[in-house]
């Protein structure tokens, strides 16, 4: 049996994609504080919804997936459900395996993820680490579990804050640079529907022939950039305008801001 603690759009995203799989509802299990929220998961997935303490006793892998400002409380709740037989899989941004292993019965198997919203559509990219007491058929457990719904890769805990950062915001930045590049469209006089048209398939595009070709992002781009032309003097204006550089520092600030939600 698997545990939703949490149905939000990971959360639920994550039934779905079981379900797709072929895991039965009857194997799953979610827990929903309101009533309506529980109905409509009960409709739409055929499984059944509880408690988050009950849905802890009957588990025996419990996927958390509520915000970080609310695992304390949800540790405190479901703490004395949990056993040592049973795996405890956290995708709270910042939250450390040792955070909660501290508030569970000694020697439970906690492996930390961090997932992104592409989840969605099965495009996900999910980090895996381990804590002290997960082994590898935890991390494969894991690994089963957040296939259906995109790739998944396993780094040392010390890289998820960095993770988080890169990966877990990283679809924010893209759409941040759709939206820019659809406003600059709008000022060289195109309608906005033609733009973001034109963008979204650039952006699809680009994406499909980095993954596929295997070539280095480098060489993508100076296939591109022929010597005179159109697209050098577009690259020389970023870099003229420092978007290297703020791409490093929004992205430090990211990592920095994952590191406050775990201490605190």
């Amino acid at each position: 049996m698997i545990a939703i603690l949490g149905a939000g759009k990971i959360g639920e995203a994550l039934i779905s994609g079981m379900l797709r799989a072929g895991v039965s509802p009857s194997g799953v299990i979610a827990a929903a504080r309101r009533d309506d929220r529980a109905s409509s998961l009960r409709d739409s997935y055929g499984i059944e919804v509880c408690s988050a303490a009950e849905a802890a006793g009957l588990a025996d892998t419990l996927v958390i997936a509520v915000k970080p400002q609310d695992m304390s409380a949800l540790l405190e709740e479901i703490g004395p459900r949990i056993s040592p037989d049973q795996l405890v899989i956290s995708v709270a941004a910042g939250i450390t395996t040792g955070f909660i292993e501290a508030r569970l019965a000694s020697e439970v198997a906690v492996v930390r993820v961090m997932t992104n919203t592409p989840v969605l559509v099965d495009e996900a990219m999910s980090v895996i680490s381990p804590g002290r007491h997960a082994g590898e058929q935890h991390l494969r457990r894991t690994e089963d579990l957040f296939k259906p719904v995109g790739k998944v890769l396993r780094i040392p805990e010390s890289q998820q804050d960095a993770a988080t950062a890169l990966s877990g915001s990283g679809p924010a930045y893209v759409y941040f640079l759709v939206e820019a590049m659809v406003d600059a469209g709008i000022l060289l006089g195109m309608p906005r529907t033609t733009a973001l048209e034109m963008v979204k398939q650039a952006v699809f595009g680009a994406a499909t022939m980095l993954r596929e070709s295997g070539e280095h992002p480098v060489i993508l781009r100076e296939a591109v950039t022929s010597p005179g032309g159109t697209t050098i003097n577009a690259i020389r204006e970023l870099e003229r305008h420092g978007v290297r550089a703020a791409f490093l520092s929004a992205i430090e600030a990211a990592r920095d801001r994952g590191r406050e939600l775990g201490g605190g």
